[in-house]
């Protein structure tokens, strides 16, 4: 019988892989780096859920190991406990309890009793939301609605605003979900997340982008009015498309003042199709919410003219390679990505279906919106306009 090789890491490797995971390092790189394989990689990211460990240090009013020493030195020359605790500088209730908790004066042993007492001071701090039953249900009723931990956080704050027991950063949710030895939240609600991931990733973990084609006769983003810019007038949207499996696609709209959302159903990437529907929905808005379209350089918009004459709304173009000139729409898609996942097929996805996605986004919280809604903040501007 062929006995497999256990890898077992020293605690100085420990820290340089959670050290390399939180500069944005793959499992795959660091199972390189440090000669090991990435299966035993993950099994030390994954029970911490990502999050590394916070380094354990003495508490400075505890005993050290070179006080142990004289208490042993002291035991060994016959010295009393208060003769001990007057060399120490220590009370002598501290040296009694330290000498009778590990054996009493005939088998104390200082390196023995500091390996123990590092040990059973291990005692994990009980999570908030274990402590509070009522808080730990509304978090769980949030997240089933799809609600990042983020939008919980601050939404609590918004609807108790002077009950602090409600209160609870989205750090710890993310911790009670990732971390499941906590056993506080159900490792089901992580379906419920945007990512699905079952680790936090380093805010240092590269993500690349891709070029798009070239329009022709296109107006460029240093060319849209100032107002657009500020945010401060509600009709300035920015689009892409949102690619799936098999070539399939869905038309992303959101409005840069108020974070709304519009989805619509192409059946191709096609210019014409494209802009067909695209036109066709703007036209329905009121004209406070028709002032300015923003798109990538994607061909898809190659016939801009031709939307912006059937709806009078101007598009503009950014420049290539550069999705951050269109960040809402950017991290609008980024929402999206939890309900279409990539590679998912959206040919079979109805109007319908998208209209129900586009509702439960559009009356989530935002935290840039001081987690109102985008769309309570649209009605609202839309009312103070008219």
């Amino acid at each position: 019988m062929i006995q497999r090789k256990r890898w077992r890491l020293s605690p100085a490797e420990k820290v340089d892989i959670w050290r390399r995971w939180k500069c944005g390092q793959s499992q795959h790189e660091i199972g390189r780096a440090c000669g090991r394989p990435h299966p035993t990689i993950r099994k030390i990211l994954l029970p911490c859920g990502g999050i590394a460990p916070a380094a354990r240090r003495r508490s400075r009013l505890s005993l050290t190991l070179e006080e142990r020493e004289d208490i042993s030195r002291g035991i060994a020359s016959d010295s009393s406990i208060r003769e001990i605790a007057r060399l120490l500088k220590r009370s002598a209730a501290t040296v009694s309890r330290e000498v009778t908790r590990h054996g009493g004066r005939p088998t104390y042993r200082a390196h023995d009793a500091d390996r123990r007492a590092w040990v059973s001071a291990l005692r994990p701090k009980r999570c908030l939301l274990a402590g509070n039953r009522r808080l730990r249900e509304v978090v769980a009723s949030k997240l089933i609605l799809d609600w990042s931990p983020e939008q919980v956080s601050g939404w609590l704050k918004t609807r108790y605003p002077n009950n602090e027991s409600m209160h609870v950063s989205h750090e710890t949710i993310y911790r009670s979900l990732f971390i499941q030895a906590r056993g506080v939240l159900r490792k089901e609600l992580m379906e419920h997340l945007r990512s699905k991931r079952r680790m936090r990733r380093s805010r240092h973990a590269s993500e690349h982008g891709h070029s798009r084609g070239q329009i022709v006769d296109a107006i460029s983003i240093r060319e849209r009015p100032a107002e657009a810019e500020d945010r401060a007038i509600p009709g300035h949207w920015e689009g892409d498309l949102l690619a799936g499996g098999k070539n399939s696609y869905i038309a992303t709209l959101a409005e840069r003042h108020s974070r709304f959302l519009m989805l619509i159903k192409v059946p191709s990437k096609n210019t014409a199709v494209v802009v067909a529907a695209l036109s066709k929905r703007v036209r329905k808005l009121p004209a406070t919410l028709r002032r300015s379209l923003t798109w990538d350089r994607g061909l898809e918009m190659a016939k801009h003219k031709a939307f912006t004459v059937a709806t009078d709304v101007q598009v503009y173009f950014c420049d290539p390679q550069s999705p951050w000139q269109r960040g809402t729409n950017e991290n609008t898609n980024l929402l999206l990505r939890q309900y279409f996942p990539r590679g998912t097929d959206l040919a079979p996805i109805t109007q319908a279906q998208l209209d129900q996605v586009e509702l439960r986004l559009n009356q989530r919280p935002r935290k840039t919106l001081g987690f109102q809604t985008p769309a309570s903040k649209l009605q609202a501007s839309v009312a103070s306009t008219v």
